[in-house]
């Protein structure tokens, strides 16, 4: 061994694992991981609380692929969902809106031909 392999040592070369963190998450985000769990409390063998945990981790693409697609219409997470909310409730208050009206019309009308009749000789 000569002074300048000792003062040079040679490269050291890493070969790229699939274990890189990125390519762990592209390839979740790709397919999607389940992660499922219960938490159950109970005393004296009565059960006092169960919660369900269910996670889906994946890209959007991969959820609507399965199925799921619940953020698109949730108000809370949603500005399109909460306009078509609004836009939904304000079309049920115009209509039960017009059937009031065509309501009272109907009764105006039933009333005026009633006093018609009497006011007749």
């Amino acid at each position: 061994m000569t002074e300048r392999d000792l003062a040079y040592p040679p490269s050291v070369t890493t070969e790229r694992h699939p274990s890189d963190l990125a390519e762990i998450l592209e390839r979740v985000l790709d397919k999607g991981i389940v992660i499922a769990g219960d938490i159950k409390i109970d005393l004296l063998d009565i059960e006092l609380l169960t919660i369900r945990l269910r996670l889906f981790i994946s890209s959007v693409d991969t959820a609507r692929k399965a199925g799921i697609d619940w953020w698109e219409t949730d108000p809370a997470l949603s500005s399109r969902a909460a306009r078509d909310t609004l836009a939904q409730e304000n079309a049920e208050l115009r209509e039960r809106l017009h059937a009031l009206e065509s309501r009272i019309g109907a009764e105006e009308l039933s009333t005026v031909g009633a006093t018609e009749e009497e006011s007749r000789p």
